[in-house]
């Protein structure tokens, strides 16, 4: 999932919860600003800050380790 994806969906999940910005922002610490950048994908938000929001969103992180080794 990409960082547009992500805030895509943080974004579409807030508005379903009539949250506004800063709301969440408040929740999670960030300034409305940078929620507003995760949101539409212009920052790299860390995995805690992720975790924290969705959380209060009511979203689930899931984690998927891959090999990346092509050997045949």
């Amino acid at each position: 999932m990409t960082k547009s994806e992500i805030g895509k969906k943080i974004k579409e999940r807030r508005k379903i919860m009539s949250m506004p910005q800063s709301h969440l922002a408040n929740y999670t610490g960030l300034s409305v600003v940078t929620l507003s950048q995760i949101e539409s994908g212009k920052a790299n938000p860390t995995l805690d800050t992720l975790t924290e929001i969705f959380h209060f969103l009511n979203l689930e992180v899931l984690v998927v380790v891959k090999n990346m080794n092509h050997e045949a």
